[in-house]
């Protein structure tokens, strides 16, 4: 089994943490890999591309006409890719070496598997925040309290989505589908709503009536830079998931079932199981986490009432 990663990045700003993602690709245990590079519209990343790995066989570069954002981009990778699974990894991302592995095993293990995806654990570049609480470790693009078959991060099963720096599809199955959907921006500009892979596999689990595979131990490290560290960008963050959870609504109706279980979840269990152990043993950063994980609730609700007002 062939697979091909891609991997996008749109300014020489972010080259460095590209390469060495891409790096991370090629140093992978298993064999047949391919890494499809694509730039979004800039030259310079191109010629970067060329220079570093344009000689290398296992190595397809691509560079768009235009800035048109990540998940076009994404789909422009796949598009060209050869493998007979299509794997994506964010420029600010580094895969474990056997990252690729645990995901082939996982489909091997069943032929009716269509995607697989894994944990993504976080890389403090500016430090660990001691007020962030580990259920809102999604906001920084990390998996989180809650997540997972049953809402155990540690065991294997279905879900409806993965991060989108570690998920994967057979790629027929991908180009079936028709990709990511554009319109739903992809960090492009200023266009603030996220959630393509959710999107996507909405509609997988429409079409296909199947999740994506969860591989715990597939894992892929994030690197949290100091600005995702900051109260004031993470309050900002929570407020337009919660308008993004809104706008997938309406591209998939009943595609938020996973965020209301986690909400009942956050409140029935474990904003108790905080609040019983600050009783139990108090600390200063226990109560900062508490009130925290209460600011980014409302945060996240008040972006979802703005959605239903664009939205309707």
């Amino acid at each position: 089994m062939r697979v091909s990663v891609v991997l996008c990045t749109h300014t020489m700003e972010r080259y460095d943490d590209c390469r060495a993602a891409a790096e991370s690709v090629l140093d992978q245990s298993y064999d047949s890999v391919e890494l499809v590079l694509v730039s979004d519209g800039d030259e310079d990343v191109y010629e970067q591309y060329e220079a570093a790995f344009g000689d290398r066989d296992d190595v397809l570069t691509y560079c768009n006409d235009e800035n048109v954002g990540l998940l076009e981009s994404r789909n422009n990778g796949a598009e060209i890719a050869t493998g007979d699974v299509v794997a994506f990894l964010d420029d600010d991302a580094v895969a474990d070496a056997e990252w690729v592995e645990k995901l082939v095993a996982a489909y091997e293990a069943d032929d009716d598997r269509l995607a697989v995806g894994g944990r993504m654990v976080p890389a403090w570049v500016a430090g660990k925040p001691s007020f962030l609480p580990e259920e809102f470790y999604w906001l920084v693009g990390v998996t989180n309290r809650g997540f997972g078959p049953d809402g155990d991060p540690d065991e294997a099963g279905e879900v409806r989505n993965t991060f989108g720096s570690n998920i994967s599809f057979r790629r027929d199955v991908f180009l079936e589908l028709g990709g990511f959907e554009d319109d739903i921006g992809g960090r492009q500009g200023e266009k603030n709503l996220q959630g393509g892979e959710t999107e996507l596999c909405a509609r997988l689990q429409s079409e296909y009536d199947t999740g994506v595979y969860y591989v715990p131990d597939a894992l892929v490290a994030h690197k949290i830079f100091d600005y995702r560290t900051d109260p004031g960008w993470l309050v900002d963050r929570a407020f337009w998931q919660g308008y993004s959870k809104r706008g997938m609504e309406v591209f998939v109706p009943e595609s938020t079932g996973a965020e209301s279980d986690f909400l009942r979840d956050l409140l029935f269990s474990f904003a108790p199981d905080r609040l019983g152990g600050l009783v139990r043993s108090p600390s200063v950063a226990g109560v900062l986490q508490l009130v925290f994980l209460f600011v980014l609730t409302g945060a996240v609700g008040v972006g979802y009432l703005y959605g239903m007002y664009v939205w309707g």
